[in-house]
């Protein structure tokens, strides 16, 4: 096995174990906060959403900074600081008593936030362009098994232990992840496609981003779609919570975010490959139409396996958009950047993280939790259009 393959083998069990650990507290966060103290739904709901968002907007900031340390001193350094980081912020929470210091956890959280994306830069940067979709499509499985594992894992764990054992047993989950890259990994400093040794400055990144019209309407859909995407979950466990009587509410909130990783972990890898073959750009025009058929629907449903149905099928289509971006990056973006300009676009997707759970939290206070839903297709609808106006103009520039 050459030392590439192994890098993804070893990356892909290690995104695995960190998507799983992560994805096991998600499900009840808001469920957490309820138990703090005795506070009113409009309270849960607010600070549901503070407290999920505040971890992307400080990621939101670090990002680049990431991203131009990885381009001169490489990737693996990052996934050791982030992989330990993030496990050591998780272990606390499961100490935690207050809200306000919860809230203060996950902002720690955000500046040592960014294992996966990294990752994903890591794979891309030793992977050749034209089996790039494909590669990077492999490597999302890891993290969508371990999305899709992950949740059921943490719903089990909390109904049966409660939230303190759950965070304990995902910070140790995750400290074994960094583990195993620092053992595993070996990082050679080249390109998968050629050995260019220039040095960006920042302006020059800016500038390139800027200047090409496609590359900064992808990023731009970045945020569209994490604010989508993210205005909804941390909401998700009390609209299940509305659909059924059961008990076992953390069960069932975590059953619904499997559902969308298992119709990632269908999907996922046939979109990267049908990306390398008739272009990234086209496949993300089809995934953001998909999104917004299967999103809309999800206000309306009256049974918990309605719910599940839909979120498989919203699971297919948004799973295959990570991959397609950063595969279009790859091509877009010379070698010696590629890890700053994922790292801005990293800030976009963090930027819609932030912005997405407060809008969410806002438009369900003020008219009920599916609403949400409809103004989420409304964004999957505004990403499909703005795409679809700047290929439109790209093509005809080309043509001129």
């Amino acid at each position: 096995m050459t030392q590439e393959k192994k890098n993804l083998v070893i990356m892909w069990v290690a995104n695995f174990l960190v998507a799983a650990s992560a994805t096991m507290v998600l499900p009840f966060l808001s469920l957490y906060i309820d138990t703090m103290g005795n506070f009113s739904s409009e309270y849960v709901q607010k600070w549901s959403g503070m407290v999920f968002g505040i971890t992307f907007l400080s990621a939101f900031i670090v990002s680049p900074i990431w991203g131009r340390f990885g381009d001169r001193f490489g990737y693996k350094p990052i996934l050791l600081i982030t992989g330990y980081g993030i496990a050591l912020c998780i272990f606390l929470m499961g100490f935690i008593q207050t809200v306000e210091g919860l809230f203060i956890l996950r902002l720690c959280m955000g500046l040592v936030t960014g294992f996966i994306p990294t990752s994903l830069a890591f794979i891309s940067s030793q992977t050749p362009r034209h089996i790039a979709g494909r590669t990077l499509g492999t490597l999302q499985m890891g993290t969508v098994s371990g999305s899709l594992l992950g949740p059921l894992m943490g719903g089990l764990l909390a109904d049966a232990f409660g939230f303190s054992y759950t965070f304990l047993i995902t910070a140790v989950s995750i400290t074994l992840a960094a583990t195993v890259v620092l053992i595993g990994i070996s990082e050679k400093k080249k390109s998968a496609d050629t050995k260019e040794g220039t040095i960006y400055t920042r302006k020059e990144v800016f500038n390139h981003i800027t200047s090409h019209r496609l590359l900064l309407t992808v990023m731009a859909l970045s945020f569209l779609v994490q604010m989508a995407n993210f205005s909804i979950q941390p909401l998700l466990a009390l609209y299940v919570g509305g659909l059924t009587s059961a008990s076992n509410i953390a069960f069932l909130s975590g059953l619904a975010f499997s559902a969308t990783g298992f119709g990632n972990l269908i999907a996922t890898r046939s979109w990267g490959r049908m990306g390398d073959k008739i272009g990234y750009e086209k496949v993300l025009t089809l995934l953001l139409i998909l999104s917004t058929l299967f999103i809309i629907p999800q206000a309306l449903v009256t049974e918990l396996w309605q719910l599940v149905i839909l979120r498989f099928l919203f699971g297919m289509a948004i799973g295959g958009i990570i991959p397609s971006v950063t595969a279009f990056i790859r091509h877009a973006a010379p070698v010696s950047m590629q890890g700053e300009v994922l790292g801005y676009n990293q800030s976009f997707r963090f930027l819609g993280n932030v912005i997405g759970p407060t809008f969410g939290g806002i438009v369900s206070g003020f008219i009920g939790i599916s609403a949400v839903f409809y103004v989420t297709g409304g964004l999957f609808l505004c990403a499909f259009g703005l795409l679809w106006w700047s290929r439109k103009q790209t093509a005809a520039v080309k043509q001129v």
